[in-house]
């Protein structure tokens, strides 16, 4: 979790990530496993693991963002046309009547299963590469999420939205349209 340098965290002795200088953890052995080879190599290595924590992170902030960017978009759109005096009421219930559920579940699986584990391999891959908590690592960390990361995460987030949509023919003109002004305004 040190992917833009040094922190608090990586001298908490809670953080899991910092096992510099520590022996790790030893599972526990089932007594009834058998110690064939054939047995323990089917096991799964526990320095691959699934980021579980960080992709339900990932995910619950893709929810929380779609949610955001639908609720505003609906809001701007009542607030244009406003000829109308509607009550409170009747603005917060169309609000919350027209979720769009189908676009949140495609962006919430996209941070789950995409996202959260991705980054989570991108930032412990800098942290590998680029260890030392100095300026120049933060600075080329930093470049190299900008240079790498997000236009990564933009090609992958229209991929994802026009596979579940049966677009894919749609990609490339979407990808000509839209990925460079979305990666201007996420630069800004």
């Amino acid at each position: 979790m040190d992917a833009l340098g040094g922190s608090w965290w990586s001298t908490h002795p809670f953080n899991q990530f910092r096992l510099r200088g520590r022996k790790p953890r030893r599972r526990e052995r089932n007594h009834k496993h058998n110690a064939s080879s054939s047995e323990s190599s089917a096991q799964p290595n526990s320095a691959h693991h699934f980021p579980l924590k960080q992709a339900l992170t990932a995910g619950s902030l893709a929810l929380a963002g779609d949610t955001i960017a639908q609720l505003r978009q609906r809001w701007t759109s009542i607030t244009h046309k406003s000829d109308t005096d509607d009550s409170d009421k009747d603005i917060i219930q169309s609000l919350i009547s027209s979720h769009d559920w189908l676009r949140a579940l495609r962006m919430t699986s996209y941070g789950f299963l995409l996202y959260g584990p991705g980054s989570y391999v991108w930032y412990q891959t800098l942290d590998r590469y680029f260890p030392q908590p100095t300026v120049q690592n933060l600075l080329t960390k930093v470049l190299l999420n900008q240079i790498i990361l997000g236009p990564s995460v933009i090609a992958v987030v229209f991929a994802w939205n026009n596979l579940w949509q049966g677009k894919l023919c749609e990609l490339p003109r979407k990808y000509q349209k839209d990925a460079l002004p979305t990666l201007l305004v996420g630069k800004i």
